[in-house]
């Protein structure tokens, strides 16, 4: 007990500074992406039907079957949004048979907003939160660090684009959070935690299909460490299944089929025909645009995690961590070959490498213990800067534009900081909701989350360094 004496309060803090964060802001409810989604989680729980025909026209982003429109993503996103609907209509008595399905219907609009922002708030928000808190504790059991692990859990929520895509319906912020708790659970071995990695994965198959290339590289490192007595492997298998039972339920529901998923009937996107519904192989053209490019470039969005690879190669000279830093260091090389190696690479409107966005929270634990191996005052303040400019970034991003139209260059500094942010085009809770203006919005969210996270940095800077743990 001693050990862990005062670190209940640093992560309740941590998970509200997020969850806060995260769900204060908001992404356009009528973005293709954010609203297939939706369209499709609204016609399930108020009528009952997976087809999206009365919103077809609304969004480019359907698939075609017959005479019907439907959701055309992997369902994940669309079933977590379900409760969002239920919620929402109970406390407003609305449904969106009440409105026009048109732009032009404000109080369609505003119904669409209210769903969309509290389906992000109970959906990726949340679960990036519980991911931040589960790398803040995987950080401390291998750094034996308080500050290594704060440092590495707020760089992963706020230091990247995972900020801003957990303020939407996509599925990239969900499955970037899914793989930490799935990383955590198997590093921390035992049946229950074993169950809950291999939930996490299934799960971010169900919300993204391609989360099963680099979601395998967990999968084996699990099946790798209980080689010696594979019985213990069995609640990981079992729960893996469970998990991605859900994809099946909602094809049998949606079309008949466990066997038909909505990428076969994309409507408009000639591409998603190649190799395997537009994967085909990695290009070293597109990967560079995807890490150093000045429109998608993660190193113009994320720098922070520029110094990643130098903590997780620390973390792989200690044998008792290896396995977990080569697992980590897997993730992170699959998304982005796995992002190379797709036809529509760079995302449509996206501020980011969006489809890459899912190695943030594994490669962010190699900057715990980079931190910890800083011994000098002048080096943590100058990693500190960098964290504080990549929080800044994705600060502008997160509340003005997550979703940069690509005919821009450099689209943070013109999509995001010219085009919207100084012009205080922004979303938040008190402008869309209380009528304030969104400056006022952004202050009243800093007077909130500012004391809260110097409070975090000052518990972490008063408790003792602890031990390093084996795993």
């Amino acid at each position: 007990m001693t050990r862990w004496q005062g670190l209940g309060g640093i992560r309740a803090g941590l998970f509200l500074l997020v969850w806060i964060s995260c769900a204060w802001f908001g992404s356009w409810e009528l973005n293709p992406n954010n609203a297939t989604r939706l369209f499709a989680a609204i016609r399930m729980v108020e009528d009952r039907t997976a087809t999206i025909d009365p919103f077809a026209p609304l969004t480019i982003d359907k698939a075609q079957f017959g005479d019907h429109a439907y959701l055309d993503k992997a369902p994940g996103m669309t079933l977590m949004a379900m409760p969002a609907v239920v919620l929402t209509d109970a406390v407003t008595g609305d449904r969106a048979d009440r409105h026009q399905p048109s732009v032009f219907d404000l109080g369609f609009i505003e119904y669409l907003r209210l769903r969309t922002r509290v389906a992000a708030a109970t959906g990726s928000a949340l679960l990036t939160a519980i991911a931040a808190v589960m790398l803040f504790d995987l950080a401390l059991i291998v750094t034996g660090g308080v500050g290594a692990g704060l440092f590495a859990a707020l760089a992963y929520a706020l230091g990247t684009p995972i900020w801003g895509y957990s303020t939407t319906l996509l599925g990239h912020a969900s499955v970037a959070a899914l793989f930490v708790i799935a990383l955590a659970g198997v590093a921390r071995g035992g049946r229950r935690w074993l169950a809950v990695a291999g939930l996490a994965l299934g799960w971010a198959v169900v919300v993204e299909y391609q989360a099963v290339l680099a979601g395998s590289v967990i999968g084996l490192w699990a099946l790798w460490r209980h080689r010696a007595d594979p019985r213990a492997i069995w609640p990981f298998l079992a729960a893996g299944l469970v998990g991605v039972l859900p994809l099946f339920a909602y094809n049998i529901f949606a079309f008949g089929t466990p066997f038909r998923i909505g990428y076969s009937g994309v409507v408009g996107f000639e591409g998603m025909q190649q190799g395997l519904f537009g994967l085909t192989v990695p290009h070293v053209t597109v990967l560079r645009d995807i890490l150093i490019g000045p429109t998608r470039g993660l190193i113009w969005v994320a720098p922070i995690l520029i110094l990643a690879p130098i903590g997780l190669w620390q973390l792989a000279e200690t044998r008792a961590t290896r396995g977990l830093a080569l697992t980590a260091a897997g993730v992170a090389l699959v998304a982005p070959l796995v992002n190379a190696a797709y036809v529509y690479w760079d995302g449509g409107n996206a501020t980011g490498p969006r489809h890459a966005m899912p190695l943030a929270g594994v490669a962010a634990l190699g900057l715990a213990p980079l931190w910890a191996s800083l011994r000098r005052g002048w080096q943590r303040a100058s990693l500190a800067l960098l964290l504080m400019a990549s929080i800044a970034i994705n600060l502008t991003i997160a509340a003005a534009e997550i979703f940069a139209p690509p005919e821009y260059r450099w689209a943070w500094w013109q999509a995001v900081i010219q085009l919207r942010f100084r012009h205080g085009d922004l979303r938040t809770i008190p402008s869309e909701w209380w009528g304030w203006t969104t400056w006022s919005g952004l202050y009243l969210w800093a007077a909130l989350v500012i004391p809260l996270a110097l409070w975090l940095v000052q518990r972490a800077w008063r408790l003792s360094p602890r031990t390093r743990c084996q795993i």
